[in-house]
């Protein structure tokens, strides 16, 4: 399949080796650790071998990424030198499509290994063995949902990689139905997500993907496959579990709050001067430009920010954004977290104005990183709050034509935010509302492009919305998905694909 998958034996050694990288803070000690089987003699072990399973993940979650499912949508859009941020990808130019196809299977390929070792180990009780098996198996399923939701079908194997027959055998493997590798990551989270504590995510110590992550991902994929039953059903669990939304003040939703209780899953970062450094960088492009060698951000001084952050070409909201579905004037509290029309000084509470924000304001301080060096940005990014899972389930009830029970779950975010109840009228009205709370919502959050797609309405949404006009005039219907890189498609002897692209000359 690709160069990854023909050092799939090696790079789960490496999983191991290099845990101490891993988004996890676990101490272990794994000086016992020489060989490949002699990885599961113990929990700490077993524990090592999943922390490895974190680290691709930070590959992942960076600038481009953001660019590629953000800013080629509705609400957003950045005239960024870097191109995928104008949809110039193909099977021959697949972008930041190589490193989400790498890193994804790679993620993978160590979640596969962890899983098979965990379920041989003699020496786990049965609470570890069932912890260590949701982590991993969720882990797994949070991969797999960024492979398709990123490419659309793609190879998809549970097994773990022991030979070279099995190696060859995955090396081959064409695209799978997305729809049937969704159903099958579903069962098998189902079959450990109620063996462990039911939980919020922060309340484990190390903010491990236990339970609640297990959840959110069964609702997530099931969205997708528009199983709304099983939406209804998973939501209903993290309901058990986090209670009543107005617990969570608005206020903790910036990228900057680590681990809040409303979060189910956050991408960990961590920045010390001269110690340790686990960082990325897309506060680069989600801050006001800055005056060089100065805290002066777009005529303003913001001295949280400082005069050492690296910022390159500003993501903007689309009009769709900050005057249709929100405004300046908006009682929605969300707004001026999302968005950054002006900036009022803590020390004074003198409110300023930027300099270039006529009709259109920068984004807001829900994504700036204070005091960021360079292009370090230590903030955590939010990748699934409590919110998205209740909007979920509201999309549920609303496909299900149980209006009143959507309407009752829209309201819950909408209300937190300040705003009035929905009137509700007819589905498809409400439909469109609940898409709408959504950009809302969940502004920012590496959602957008995916409920685009997963609607069927992403092409003509960034054709009507979008103000990025080298996006409008570049994308195709096809472009709603990545392309296999070429290369990987050479790997597997074509067993692999891109039809689509091919449909469109490229």
């Amino acid at each position: 399949m690709n160069n990854i998958l023909k050092n799939t034996i090696g790079l789960a050694i490496l999983a191991v080796l290099t845990m101490g990288m891993a988004s996890c803070s676990l101490e272990e000690d794994t000086t016992a650790i020489s060989t490949q089987d002699k990885f599961f003699r113990n929990r700490a072990e077993c524990q090592s071998v999943v922390n490895g399973c974190y680290i691709p993940l930070k590959s992942i979650y960076r600038y481009e990424y953001f660019l590629a499912i953000e800013c080629v949508s509705d609400v957003m859009w950045c005239e960024s030198s870097t191109l995928d941020a104008s949809a110039d990808i193909s099977p021959v130019k697949p972008r930041f499509g190589t490193t989400v196809w790498e890193q994804g299977y790679l993620g993978v390929q160590r979640c596969n290994f962890a899983v098979a070792g965990i379920e041989k180990c003699e020496n786990l009780s049965d609470e570890d063995r069932n912890a260590l098996l949701c982590e991993a198996k969720t882990l797994r399923a949070f991969y797999y949902w960024h492979l398709t939701s990123f490419f659309g079908n793609v190879p998809f194997y549970l097994y773990d990689v022991t030979n070279t027959e099995v190696l060859l055998k995955v090396a081959l493997l064409p695209r799978m139905d997305a729809k049937e590798s969704r159903s099958q990551l579903i069962a098998d989270l189902k079959s450990v997500a109620d063996l462990v504590p039911q939980i919020k995510t922060s309340d484990d110590r190390n903010n491990r993907f236990g339970a609640a992550a297990a959840w959110m991902m069964i609702a997530e994929l099931a969205a997708w496959n528009q199983d709304w039953e099983e939406v209804i059903s998973a939501v209903s669990k993290l309901e058990s579990i986090y209670g009543d939304l107005n617990q969570y003040p608005i206020s903790d939703i910036p990228f900057r709050y680590k681990n809040t209780p409303e979060s189910i899953i956050e991408i960990q970062h961590a920045y010390e001067e001269g110690g340790l450094e686990y960082t990325s960088n897309v506060a680069c492009v989600t801050t006001p430009k800055r005056k060089d060698n100065t805290d002066i951000y777009d005529g303003v001084q913001i001295k949280e920010l400082g005069a050492e952050a690296t910022v390159w070409q500003s993501a903007r909201p689309t009009f769709n954004m900050c005057i249709g579905l929100t405004s300046k004037k908006s009682k929605d509290e969300r707004t001026k977290i999302n968005l950054a029309w002006e900036y009022t000084n803590p020390e004074t509470q003198e409110v300023l104005g930027f300099a270039n924000v006529s009709g259109r304001p920068w984004l807001g301080p829900k994504f700036w990183c204070p005091g960021m060096r360079q292009s370090k940005d230590s903030n955590n990014y939010k990748v699934f709050r409590y919110a998205n899972a209740l909007l979920l389930k509201a999309e549920a009830y609303c496909e299900l034509n149980e209006l009143g029970l959507s309407k009752e779950y829209l309201d819950m975010t909408r209300t937190r935010a300040n705003m009035d109840p929905y009137t509700l009228r007819t589905q498809a009205r409400l439909r469109s509302e609940i898409r709408n709370e959504r950009a809302r919502e969940l502004y920012g959050e590496f959602q957008r492009k995916f409920d685009l797609v997963r609607w069927g309405i992403w092409y003509d949404a960034v054709r009507d919305y979008s103000d990025y006009v080298t996006l409008v005039d570049r994308i195709q219907p096809c472009h709603e998905y990545y392309p296999i890189p070429d290369l990987q498609v050479v790997y597997s002897k074509y067993n692999l694909d891109n039809k689509e692209y091919a449909r469109y000359g490229m």
